[in-house]
């Protein structure tokens, strides 16, 4: 241990005396800024003790940020799993049934639509675009449900849709960004990061909030949407894959014992604790969680990253794929995430965009088979969890991050007629299922052709404030203080969707 710490403190001390006046001159003048900014203020950095005396000590959350913490509030559920189509999938080949707009089919649509609105690619005078898919009414609650999802017909009863849901952002970067942090804009932290920093975790083996991905791509607001923002890095997101290694880097080099390794570990936060009580920066308490979090990570997460050892009745209920990348793979990962403790678990699903572009952008092709990659897992999802007692204790959330128009929209290839639609934010379909929600509850309508939200209007602050309050959290009070300010997941807004709770 000692002759591994001399060497860490070898190599820092070497690291220093490598910096040149030139370099401190180029990278470190912001500090020096800062420097004189503290003259300034007499010296009173809030991160610096005001005495010899004062000695900063560690909190059992300093050295555990991850360790679980009683709600304030009675919960409806310990844990979230939240399916995410990135690109928006098209409510109205989905869920919400339109015949009006079948028999408007291919009409100009109303000038009366297009003013004010702002779209994304339409221009000119577009034409309306009926259903492409057939509905049907399904379970005991009625509730309609297209021909591309065959299965989920089996579980219409357990979900609550939200069919006039709305946001205020109409490209796919800044939209992403709101619906999951509650900002169209960067530096804010996640749903997840915020559940995790609220209530840690259950299994302290394994992450609080783990992501995973599948569609060949990262959504196009990158990995900013399950970032942890002015939150403790801890409480970021740790992505992990379903093909190939399940975290990158899990495997210690050849010739590196597991002992050398806690060694190297234990030596490394000796230093970083020294650190702290110095300076008190949190992302130093952060580092140190973190190694130790990767070394238990090491043992646990292989076991449950493996979907190899589970029945064949369940990967064949699934569809999995072993050893592949995919949406059917992940569903299943989150079932066992979930019931071996993990706080939230959020998987992003890419290739949803529906612009008519081509056959795999268009709404009676494209959307047709992204809707098969996706029907089967979430189903044997939701039944998986109903019938190991899981649903009861998990919130799912599946949405897009905003809807498609009722018009069309064709950025060339005309000829091949392709049909497709635009971003639209004004209305569109979210459920969710699990703990807390009402089985069967539809609440929300929009007007005959899905362009506008005439009842049960909900915003994504209204999403979030009720995901937040399943959890057995207020909204309005559950805040972290940044830059002299409390900030909160659904800034000055927000209502509880009272009408889908149970």
């Amino acid at each position: 241990m000692d002759q591994i710490e001399r060497l860490i403190r070898e190599k820092l001390i070497r690291d220093a005396q490598a910096k040149t006046r030139r370099h401190f001159i180029k990278e470190c003048a912001t500090g020096l800024g800062g420097l004189a900014l503290g003259s300034i203020f007499l010296g009173c950095d809030p991160l610096e003790p005001k005495t010899k005396e004062q000695k900063i000590t560690f909190s059992e959350r300093d050295l555990n940020p991850l360790a679980t913490l009683p709600p304030p509030h009675t919960p409806k559920v310990k844990s979230v799993i939240y399916l995410h189509m990135a690109g928006s999938p098209s409510q109205l080949e989905m869920f919400d049934y339109k015949p009006v707009l079948h028999k408007l089919n291919n009409q100009d649509c109303p000038e009366s639509l297009l003013q004010g609105k702002k779209f994304a690619f339409i221009k000119g005078t577009p034409k309306l675009l009926g259903p492409q898919a057939k509905f049907s009414q399904e379970g005991e609650s009625g509730n309609w449900v297209s021909n591309y999802l065959p299965h989920f017909k089996k579980v219409i009863d357990e979900v609550a849709f939200l069919k006039a849901v709305h946001t205020d952002q109409f490209n796919h970067g800044p939209a992403q960004l709101f619906m999951h942090t509650g900002s169209p804009r960067l530096g804010r932290p996640s749903i997840g990061a915020w559940a995790t920093y609220g209530l840690g975790s259950e299994n302290q083996n394994l992450p609080g909030f783990v992501v995973l991905t599948s569609g060949g791509k990262t959504p196009d607001a990158g990995k900013s949407v399950w970032g942890s923002g002015f939150l403790p890095s801890v409480y970021q997101g740790v992505q992990c894959r379903s093909e190939g290694d399940p975290v990158l880097y899990i495997e210690d080099p050849k010739g590196i014992s597991r002992d050398l390794k806690k060694s190297t570990i234990d030596a490394i936060n000796k230093i970083n604790k020294e650190e702290y009580t110095k300076y008190a920066d949190p992302e130093i308490l952060a580092r140190i969680n973190q190694y130790e979090m990767a070394y238990r990570m090491q043992l646990a997460v292989p076991d449950i990253m493996n979907i190899q050892n589970e029945p064949e009745n369940i990967k064949e209920m699934y569809g999995v794929e072993p050893g592949k990348e995919s949406f059917a793979n992940n569903c299943l990962l989150a079932r066992k995430l979930v019931e071996d403790g993990v706080r939230f678990v959020q998987l992003f699903d890419w290739g949803w965009d529906s612009h008519g572009t081509d056959h795999s952008t268009a709404v009676d092709l494209g959307l047709r088979n992204k809707c098969r990659e996706i029907d089967r897992p979430i189903t044997a999802l939701l039944l998986d969890l109903k019938q190991r007692g899981l649903l009861d204790e998990t919130l799912v959330v599946w949405g897009g991050e905003f809807g498609r128009t009722p018009m069309q929209e064709n950025r060339g290839n005309k000829e091949m007629g392709f049909k497709g639609r635009d971003h639209h934010g004004d209305a569109f379909t979210m459920w969710m299922a699990g703990g807390g929600v009402k089985k069967g509850a539809c609440y929300g309508k929009t007007d005959d052709i899905g362009f506008l939200g005439i009842e049960g209007r909900v915003s994504v602050h209204d999403v979030h404030a009720t995901i937040l309050h399943l959890l057995g959290f207020n909204h309005e009070e559950f805040t972290f203080e940044f830059q002299g300010r409390n900030f909160r997941l659904t800034d000055v807004e927000g209502e509880i969707i009272q009408e889908i709770l149970a």
